[in-house]
């Protein structure tokens, strides 16, 4: 059972969805049914009420023309005659063209080499630079390593001799630990 509370906020939650779901309808089609009311339709017939022809003193369109005269003349004929550099562009044979695209495409791979070998040469240097700090560091360690085996050496000295002190000892009458 619900205690009577929550029952009555449900009913209550219930009605207000309910008056959402007819407001959303009539705010949906209620304009539509308004206008064909307000027409005269019924039951599917129009009762046709013809407007009156318009009357406007509105003046003719512009035309192109009028608006932007240089729009007009769209050939391309006279189209760069005035620019002295364009024209010997213009001019110029196709093969002549050809070996100017290929003269640019050998002064971008030129300057590509050149890149490419300013990269190589630092990484060359880099790594050889490393090669140093690596030898440097396996020197080290095998210094490193020379001194602990002189240190483990020492260390087995001293315990041979540090045994030989205690066989004495015990041998003179010391009781130790």
């Amino acid at each position: 059972m619900m205690p009577n509370g929550s029952r009555q906020s449900g009913i209550c939650l219930r009605y207000c969805l309910c008056g959402f779901a007819i407001a959303l309808i009539l705010s949906i089609f209620g304009p539509a049914l308004y206008w064909k009311v307000k027409k005269g339709t019924k039951l599917g017939y129009h009762t046709s009420t013809s407007c009156p022809p318009c009357i406007c003193d509105c003046p003719p369109p512009l035309s192109i023309l009028k608006i932007a005269p240089g729009l007009a003349n769209l050939s391309t004929e006279d189209c760069g005659k005035s620019d002295p550099d364009l024209q010997n562009e213009m001019e110029k044979q196709y093969a002549e063209l050809l070996m100017e695209e290929l003269k640019l495409q050998e002064v971008v791979a030129q300057e590509h080499i050149r890149h490419m070998n300013a990269t190589y040469r630092e990484a060359r240097r880099v790594a050889s630079q490393y090669q140093r700090e690596a030898e440097k560091c396996t020197i080290a360690i095998e210094t490193c390593e020379e001194a602990r085996e002189h240190a483990e050496a020492l260390i087995r000295r001293e315990m041979k001799l540090a045994f030989l002190w205690e066989q004495r000892a015990h041998k003179m009458g010391w009781e130790g630990e």
